[in-house]
């Protein structure tokens, strides 16, 4: 996560939600696929919700692009 995130507090609590809403997440995701989420600076002062729907957004264009559907 880059420090353009913030500093180390707002970084970790970024990181702690992230890694909550993927874990609700993987369950929808095929076996063998590995992700790789990259936070924005904007996903420090995100509500939850938004970081949820963002992410849901992001998913569901990374398993198109995997299957070769657009």
């Amino acid at each position: 996560m880059s420090k353009g995130v913030g500093n180390a507090v707002v970084r970790n609590r970024v990181k702690r939600r992230l890694r909550a809403l993927v874990a609700t997440r993987l369950h929808e995701l095929p076996a063998t696929s590995a992700i790789v989420v990259r936070a924005q600076p904007a996903a420090a002062t995100a509500s939850y919700p938004t970081l949820g729907a963002d992410l849901d957004g992001a998913l569901r264009t990374a398993v198109r692009r995997a299957e070769g559907t657009r």
